[in-house]
């Protein structure tokens, strides 16, 4: 084993763990942490090992065959599964591109005390097209660096909440080992399937199977093969470990704070703090219900201004992250299947312009709640999309006329 080897690898595992940190997976957690309070955990922790053990076949693929997933689509597949295969995929990366957006929009929004609204924050996010063509401009690494920044960001702030909010640890770990969920119904098991659904992101698998082709291996030599799967294979553990933290600082921290909390309890909090955002929960004893908008502001109400503003910095940091997987996984899709060739500009104003028009329509004409009802459907719409990319990863893993000796004997 050497450091120097894995440093050398480390990359792009570290920008296929963005997609378990997008806008999407922070609304999963902290509802699931309102709703279910720390009972769900378990599903967190099950549900990343699946999406690493995913991952490491989609890697596998990339650097045994020197092709990623869409490629091989390509070769292996008839026209018509292969053209259906490619629309579910962009329907994915839009849906993807979305909860961006909303992200980006509510955290801005809050990051302005409500000066700039919510279709103003949507128009901000085009300018994330000049930033990613800015940074692709200097090369790959320099972009994983950034991605590096965007994570250590996330994990300081919803850090910094965590530890603002001393979650009870002893539920922590029961919640994590012990795969039960008492007095549970409907609400929770939707929790339990939204989580699914947020973790593993279809698009990821292209995404991390192309990703790890920007290292040079020598495919000839069975060694540097062996070597170059064991290598990211330690890098992908590692970075879905970090995001698998900031995952649990998000759930433990709505779960210790606001689970069986009802609107009244907010209410009060909320106008005796003066906050001008007590208006949002009704003065009435049903559940308190929260997203990634009044999850901000419920912690400004209980824990100071400072609690919101640091966890609309996270927000923003997921949201700008995401949006650069999602042109990086469209750009490889759209080349592997079609055999398009597109430049970076014109596609990520292709899915730019897809993810914003509907979403702009929305903060214009309604409000915040419906924009983040909208980011509930799209968490449903990825475990929708699921199959389309585990069923040719799990097939062309265990072939060996395509992986040849390091096929998954499963």
């Amino acid at each position: 084993f050497s450091f120097r080897k894995l440093w050398a690898f480390t990359g792009p595992g570290f920008l296929m763990s963005i997609a378990y940190l997008d806008p999407g997976n922070i609304e999963s957690d902290l509802q699931s942490g309102a709703v279910a309070g720390f009972k769900l955990l378990w599903v967190l922790m099950l549900a990343t090992i699946i999406g690493l053990l995913l991952q490491r076949l989609a890697a596998r693929l990339g650097v045994v065959t020197g092709l990623h997933l869409a490629e091989v689509c390509n070769r292996q597949y008839q026209k018509f599964p292969r053209i259906i295969l490619w629309l579910m995929v962009e329907l994915a990366i839009i849906g993807s591109d979305m909860q961006e957006v909303i992200g980006s929009a509510i955290a801005i929004n809050l990051l302005s005390m409500g000066t700039i609204p919510l279709w103003g924050g949507v128009l901000i996010t085009i300018a994330d097209t000049f930033v990613f063509l800015f940074l692709d401009k200097y090369g790959l690494r320099k972009l994983e660096a950034f991605f590096g920044l965007l994570i250590t960001i996330m994990a300081l702030t919803f850090g910094y909440e965590y530890i603002t909010v001393k979650p009870n640890q002893e539920k922590l770990l029961q919640g994590l080992f012990i795969p039960y969920c008492q007095d549970c119904g409907t609400p929770q098991l939707e929790q339990a399937v939204g989580i699914v659904g947020a973790v593993i992101m279809p698009h990821n698998m292209y995404l991390h199977s192309a990703l790890v082709k920007s290292r040079q291996v020598n495919r000839a030599d069975k060694r540097e093969v062996r070597e170059a799967n064991k290598y990211f294979f330690i890098e992908s553990c590692i970075a879905l470990f970090v995001s698998f933290i900031i995952n649990i600082f998000v759930v433990t921290v709505f779960a210790e704070a606001f689970f069986n909390k009802t609107n009244a309890d907010v209410n009060q909090v909320c106008a005796n703090s003066s906050s001008p955002h007590s208006s949002l929960f009704p003065n009435n004893n049903e559940t308190l219900e929260v997203d990634i908008y009044k999850g901000g502001v419920v912690l400004g109400c209980y824990f100071g201004p400072a609690a919101l503003y640091i966890w609309a910095i996270g927000i923003l940091a997921a949201g700008q992250s995401s949006t650069m997987t999602g042109t990086y996984s469209g750009q490889f899709v759209m080349e592997g299947f079609l055999n398009l060739r597109w430049s970076r500009f014109a596609r990520v104003l292709l899915t730019r312009s897809i993810a914003v028009t509907p979403t702009l329509f929305v903060a214009i004409f309604q409000d915040v709640e419906h924009l983040t009802g909208m980011n509930d459907f799209l968490n449903v719409l990825m475990s929708l999309q699921l199959p389309f990319a585990l069923i040719p990863v799990l097939t062309f893993t265990s072939l060996p006329s395509v992986m040849r000796e390091f096929a998954n004997g499963l």
